[in-house]
């Protein structure tokens, strides 16, 4: 768009030497945007599968006494929490087998 408004004012608004430094300029201006674009967009991998959950927090929604059930991206998961958990606790996913999330308890996770 940039390359466009300056070619624009090239032929109708600037004098000689000042028009091609416009339509320099916006060339460069596009160049980089593409550049940026392209890399921004390589660099942010989608994380998909359950596989991406590990690590992440989840609220106990069902009393993990050790299985039970908690809440992912506000989607209900089965859990199994060896340590226990209550309702309300916040747990961190260790691992996932089918389509149970192992869990541990924040504190647990800190001591």
């Amino acid at each position: 768009m940039a390359l466009i408004v300056a070619i624009l004012l090239a032929f109708f608004v600037l004098p000689s030497p000042w028009g091609a430094v416009a339509v320099l300029l916006a060339a460069v201006w596009e160049v980089g945007e593409a550049w940026f674009m392209i890399r921004w967009t390589q660099r942010r991998r989608a994380q998909v599968g359950s596989e991406a959950l590990i690590g992440r927090t989840a609220k106990v929604v069902v009393v993990c006494a050790p299985r039970g059930q908690v809440a992912v991206n506000g989607e209900r998961w089965q859990a199994l929490c060896p340590a226990g958990a209550n309702v309300g606790d916040t747990v961190v996913i260790q691992a996932i087998e089918g389509l149970v999330l192992q869990v541990e308890p924040v504190a647990a996770q800190v001591a």
